[in-house]
């Protein structure tokens, strides 16, 4: 158990270093739009068109959130030729977004425990 302790307790010092950081990416999911985007970056890399056929944000306001998340360092362009595509930036990006799916997946049917 004291490991355990040990281990909450590093966790919050590095957290505390870094506080900022992560509310300021909290912040940037906290939008529906960008967090759809995430979310479908986690399947892999996906062109603009692709993003915005399966996500539903239609091309002026995913512009825009690609471009936040891209100066956030949240995201990486790719251009090829005509086309931009897009990955989540980095493991720890993903890892934040898989946890959120994670937590609020699929809702569970009426009668199952939560």
């Amino acid at each position: 158990m004291a490991a355990d302790t040990d281990m909450l307790e590093l966790e919050l010092a590095d957290l505390r270093e870094r506080a900022d950081e992560v509310a300021s990416l909290m912040k940037i999911l906290a939008h529906p739009g960008r967090l759809l985007v995430a979310c479908e970056l986690m399947e892999g890399e996906c062109s603009v068109s692709e993003i915005e056929a399966r996500t539903g944000v239609r091309q002026p306001n995913l512009s825009r959130d690609l471009a936040r998340m891209r100066d956030a360092g949240l995201v990486t362009p790719r251009r090829d030729a005509k086309h931009v595509y897009y990955s989540l930036a980095d493991a720890r990006i993903q890892k934040l977004v898989a946890a959120l799916c994670l937590a609020f997946g699929p809702k569970p049917s009426k009668g199952s425990a939560t």
